[in-house]
C-alpha cells in the first residue's frame, strides 16, 4: 500500500471518529419554570419569592437586594472547547423593605450587551512592601489563643 493511500485511509478513519456521537450537552444552573416565574409580582416579600422560586443561583455580593437565577446549556464535541448555546437569567430586585421592585428576564443575546462597571476595588495587599507582606506576621503566632487572659468575643 502506498503512503498516499495510507494517509487517505487514516484521514478518513480520523474524520469518521470525529463525526461519531461524541457530543455532550450539559445543563447547569437552577432557572425556575415559567409557571413559577409568573407567580412572582411586584410588592411580594423576599420570603414569598424564596418559597416560590427557591434559592437563587447567586445574591449579588455588593447588593444583597438583587437575586439572580440562571441556567445555561453547554455543548462540547469530543475534544473541542465547550460552547454555550443557550443562557437564561432572571434578575429579581428588592427595595429596603424587602419587597420586589423589578423582575427582569434575559437570554443569551441580551446578556452579551451588558455594561461592565469601570470602577475598581482598591486592593490593599498590593500596597504593602515586600518585608511587610512576607514577614509582617512574624511574632504574632498565638498557639493557645490570646495572651491577654480576657474573654474573647
Amino acid at each position: 500500500m502506498s503512503i498516499s493511500k495510507m494517509f487517505l485511509l487514516s484521514s478518513t478513519m480520523f474524520l469518521a471518529a470525529c463525526v461519531s456521537d461524541d457530543t455532550f450537552i450539559t445543563h447547569t444552573g437552577n432557572m425556575p419554570s415559567e409557571d413559577k416565574i409568573s407567580m412572582v409580582f411586584k410588592g411580594q416579600s423576599k420570603k414569598d419569592v424564596w418559597e416560590i422560586l427557591g434559592s437563587p443561583s447567586t445574591i449579588v455580593p455588593l447588593d444583597k437586594d438583587t437575586w439572580v437565577y440562571m441556567s445555561s446549556e453547554i455543548k462540547q464535541v469530543a475534544f473541542m472547547p465547550p460552547k454555550e448555546i443557550e443562557r437564561d437569567v432572571l434578575v429579581v430586585k428588592f427595595d429596603e423593605n424587602d419587597t420586589v421592585t423589578s423582575i427582569e428576564k434575559l437570554d443569551k443575546q441580551q446578556g452579551e450587551n451588558l455594561d461592565v462597571a469601570k470602577e475598581q476595588t482598591k486592593n490593599t495587599e498590593q500596597e504593602q512592601g515586600f518585608f511587610r507582606k512576607y514577614f509582617g506576621g512574624v511574632g504574632q503566632y498565638l498557639p493557645f489563643g490570646s495572651s491577654g487572659g480576657g474573654v474573647e468575643p
